[in-house]
């Protein structure tokens, strides 16, 4: 059974979710490509898992690479929050009016 689809969290494009080496969580975009620079494949189980090639261990055959989202995201290479996950938030520092150096 495959695994659900998966989205960012912030532009809300499809990805999916690896484990790296060092058990931690890694999106990365969902279609191979060979800019890429994030080795990824299917362990025994299923998981999708994923690692950095390197000179002294290179992609081996079972291995496709893909890019990590965080460096196509289009809201993380803005720096700005999605909109649509902003709803209801109260930016406090509009709100609250210049204060001169003195605190009054």
């Amino acid at each position: 059974m495959p695994a659900p689809p998966a989205y960012c969290p912030d532009c809300r494009e499809p990805v999916l979710w690896t484990i790296t080496e060092a058990g931690r969580r890694l999106a990365v975009d969902p279609t191979p490509t060979e800019d890429g620079n994030t080795a990824a494949y299917r362990d025994g189980v299923g998981t999708l898992r994923s690692r950095r090639p390197s000179e002294e261990l290179p992609l081996l055959p079972y291995e496709r690479l893909y890019m990590p989202h965080v460096a196509t995201c289009a809201v993380r290479g803005t720096g700005q929050p999605d909109a649509t996950r902003c709803l209801g938030v109260v930016r406090l520092d509009e709100r609250r009016g210049r204060r001169d150096r003195t605190g009054r």
